[in-house]
């Protein structure tokens, strides 16, 4: 079993630093927020009188099922698991332009665009921070790590 297949345990890393703790709840508060939404909208569009009952549904389902990355990044990160930053960095870089939409609306969407944009960031600096990258056993390019020669 090569290095990149042993799994990784709080035995051979040490403890979780705080940060990606905080990455990892950070990103399963958006899979939260993300399976509310998808919810909402989908009991709105079977229950409701919305415009198009088919797209309300296929709206909903589909927030459900996008929940499903940054839920998992959340697990991964919170099991110390390399590969979930990446997903975890795909969601964050998602949701900023979500986020810029909300702030260009003129309604009650601005300060979900503040919250969303303020948490993407967050989550961001978290996520390449160096100690949560060392927690995560990912090498930096041109750090071929301890490779006998």
């Amino acid at each position: 079993m090569s290095s990149e297949q042993t799994p990784t345990t709080e035995e051979t890393t040490g403890p979780r630093p705080r940060r990606l703790t905080y990455a990892a709840l950070l990103a399963a508060l958006e899979g939260l927020a993300l399976v509310v939404g998808g919810v909402w909208i989908l009991v709105l569009g079977l229950t409701g009188h919305p415009d198009d009952r088919q797209q309300a549904v296929t709206g909903g389902i589909t927030l459900v099922v996008l929940a499903l990355l940054p839920l998992l990044a959340a697990r991964g990160l919170l099991g110390c698991r390399s590969w979930s930053r990446g997903p975890a960095v795909i969601t964050q870089l998602l949701a900023l332009p979500v986020a810029y939409n909300l702030l260009q609306a003129d309604s009650m969407a601005i300060p979900a665009g503040i919250a969303l944009a303020v948490v993407a960031v967050t989550s961001l600096v978290l996520l390449v921070n160096p100690e949560t990258t060392r927690a995560l056993g990912i090498r930096g390019p041109g750090n071929p790590g301890n490779l006998e020669k």
